[in-house]
């Protein structure tokens, strides 16, 4: 058997999923997961479970379209034209980047899961390990495969599921939505009951756990409840045209307050809502009260620090080697851009991906998710010769410390506090200057293009507001807003309230209060697409922006743009899908 040697990359799991911060393969899993090289060890079925973890980075991540397949169609979201290009514009079909974009999104999804069907296969057949170890690794490729297909099954709707037996055959035809969230759930549950908590003794730190699956099962009941709720249920959603004006009169819109009715969904029109709610919040209960381990909120200067990356709040969560080209990512480039040199002010390229305005307008003024997980000061290779800097937001607070000047162009002081340092700070209006996210800044070298950024893709935050979700569809809003406090506590945002001056005082306010929470939490982590969908509300939020975008991108969606489209690749190979989604070819 070939040893594998343990080094410095990165895919485990921080706390229940992958990360940065502990050890990983040195070669390339392919190059030994075959059954002549795999025995009947403990060994041997960590190499199997090792090399399901590894095609989430070298197969999916690592060539930059992860996670930009999950994240540019969204409202809040914006970045330059040639970056979002056709497929950040809605016609994802449009151009070689976007048909390259699904197809790392099928494939990848379908080479991870035919790998876990191979593992669990061998693992299954092993005699010389324990019952504990088996049906952990078990567990964890279960897990795997499981997410998969929920990216799959939001992404495009019916879906194949491949067998587990030993085939050759491609030609699966599609299950329908309710076929494969049931085995979604069944893979869960059993992960679940399989897998160690991550409180055992034999629990490594970085996989994901008992808790992992729970907290996912929770988030997949909550997908089902929410996008089986009934067609009107009512939702307000801060939105609107990024701008108001043009030329010198060009300014930024005010939010506006719209109330959308939802859209049935198609594929969840007969399941039970109420009865999929109730095991949402079962689940998250359990994780919450301590069933299948030990999660909690980190606090908020903690949150993005790289050595927190296998904290519990990090259920399952994707990162990479440092400067690796194998197992790299793009995350760290795309959201933070990578530095001329270690220590240098200067942006060399990259940090292109950013919320709008319209998304920073919907925070209090000291929530630390805008004080801190922010970028307010920031200078690119291009402003090394002017002395300049970028400064953001465009506001009187800001345009004061930055510049010394008010908005309409008055002297009245200085810069003053991170401004103050004798560069030329400005603002435009266009993808330069965008709301960045801080979250993936803080990594080992921030002057590499492939640094070890940690993406999450589950967090104990999520598993909070999905109880609080839950529960409010329940009809029970006091236990409601504890979970919904909770979150918000953590960045320093005011309490909401059941009763007084803005409380949420009705089933449809706190709905709508959660939702928008959690656009404010997850922004930039791969969220909100899948929350405007399952919610019934994602063309009337994205045709609420239209054109009038604050990078000048087009918002504008239709009804093809529910589902993505199926690749032409598998088409090719499976005969048993004769039709795409509609309104694609």
């Amino acid at each position: 058997m070939k040893k594998i040697i343990l080094s410095a990359l990165t895919l485990l799991m921080g706390a229940s999923a992958f990360n940065g911060c502990t050890s990983w393969i040195e070669e390339d899993p392919d190059s030994f997961i075959t059954p002549d090289m795999v025995g009947d060890s403990e060994d041997a079925a960590s190499q199997w479970v090792t090399g399901v973890y590894s095609k989430w980075v070298n197969d999916m991540f690592r060539w930059g379209y992860f996670p930009r397949v999950l994240e540019q169609d969204a409202d809040y979201i914006s970045g330059p034209d040639w970056l979002f290009g056709s497929f950040g514009a809605g016609n994802f079909q449009g151009t070689d980047d976007a048909l390259a974009l699904q197809d790392a999104l099928w494939n990848g999804c379908y080479n991870l899961i035919g790998r876990a069907n191979l593992a669990e296969r061998h693992i299954r057949a092993m005699n010389n390990i324990t019952d504990a170890v088996k049906n952990n690794a078990i567990g964890e490729v279960k897990f795997h495969k499981a997410f998969a297909y929920f990216l799959l099954v939001r992404a495009y709707g019916p879906v194949p599921v491949q067998p587990e037996v030993d085939t050759s055959d491609k030609n699966q035809p599609r299950q329908s939505v309710d076929s494969v969230y049931t085995y979604i759930i069944n893979n869960l549950q059993d992960a679940a009951y399989m897998m160690y908590k991550n409180t055992d003794q034999a629990y490594q730190a970085g996989h994901v756990n008992a808790g992992s699956a729970a907290g996912l099962l929770a988030k997949v009941y909550a997908t089902m409840a929410a996008a089986a709720m009934p067609a009107g249920t009512q939702i307000t959603v801060r939105t609107g045209g990024a701008y108001d004006g043009d030329g010198d009169d060009k300014a930024y819109a005010p939010l506006r307050s719209m109330t959308f009715s939802k859209r049935a969904v198609s594929g969840y029109e007969n399941m039970d809502s109420h009865e999929l709610y109730t095991l949402a919040a079962q689940w998250a209960h359990d994780v919450i009260t301590g069933e299948y381990g030990d999660y909690e909120l980190l606090p908020y200067n903690q949150l993005w620090l790289k050595s927190s990356c296998t904290a519990s709040e990090f259920m399952f969560s994707v990162a990479s080697a440092d400067g690796n080209d194998t197992y790299s990512t793009q995350v760290h480039t795309q959201y933070a851009g990578y530095l001329m040199a270690p220590g240098s002010d200067f942006i060399a390229s990259g940090g292109w991906t950013g919320c709008t305005r319209h998304w920073y307008d919907l925070f209090e003024h000291d929530d630390y998710r805008i004080t801190q997980g922010v970028r307010h000061r920031w200078r690119v290779n291009g402003h090394q010769d002017g002395n300049l800097g970028f400064f953001y937001p465009l506001t009187e607070e800001y345009s004061i410390m930055a510049t010394g000047t008010n908005l309409a162009g008055e002297r009245v002081g200085e810069p003053s506090g991170i401004y103050a340092d004798g560069v030329s700070y400005y603002y435009n209006m266009t993808s330069e200057c965008l709301a960045f996210t801080t979250k993936y800044s803080d990594v080992t070298n921030a002057a590499t293009e492939n640094a070890d950024a940690n993406w999450p893709f589950l967090r104990y935050a999520d598993v909070k507001l999905i109880y609080a979700e839950a529960e409010n569809e329940l009809g029970h809003p006091e236990e409601a807003i504890i979970h919904l406090n909770d979150v918000r506590r953590r960045s320093n945002a005011a309490e909401a309230s059941l009763t007084g001056n803005g409380a949420l005082d009705t089933q449809e306010k706190m709905r709508s209060a959660i939702i928008e929470e959690r656009a404010k939490e997850f922004a930039c982590e791969a969220d909100r697409r899948w929350d405007l969908i399952r919610w019934g509300i994602y063309l009337d939020a994205m045709n609420a922006i239209g054109t009038n975008e604050d990078s000048n991108g087009n918002k504008t969606r239709t009804e093809r743009n529910l589902l993505f489209p199926i690749p032409n690749s598998e088409f090719n190979t499976n005969h048993a899908i004769t039709e795409n989604n509609p309104g694609w070819a």
